[in-house]
């Protein structure tokens, strides 16, 4: 998964300003989703309000920020 594929599933997971999302995922690809949120949530895309590791899933859960600087 790759930065622009986390972000296009965080829009279409988006009621609004605000998204809730769970991702299927492994063991290994857990740490790879973690890393492109961080950098998302750095670069102010996004505002993370729950980040959640389930047993086969990934919970997220915040708003997204259109609005740049």
């Amino acid at each position: 998964m790759t930065k622009g594929e986390l972000l296009k599933k965080l829009l279409n997971g988006s009621r609004g300003n605000f998204f809730s999302l769970e991702i299927p995922t492994t063991k290994e690809n857990e740490k790879k989703i973690e890393e492109l949120v961080g950098v998302l949530v750095a670069e102010e895309r996004i505002k993370l309000r729950e980040y959640v590791q389930r047993d086969y899933s990934v919970y997220l859960h915040g708003i997204i920020k259109y609005a740049s600087k």
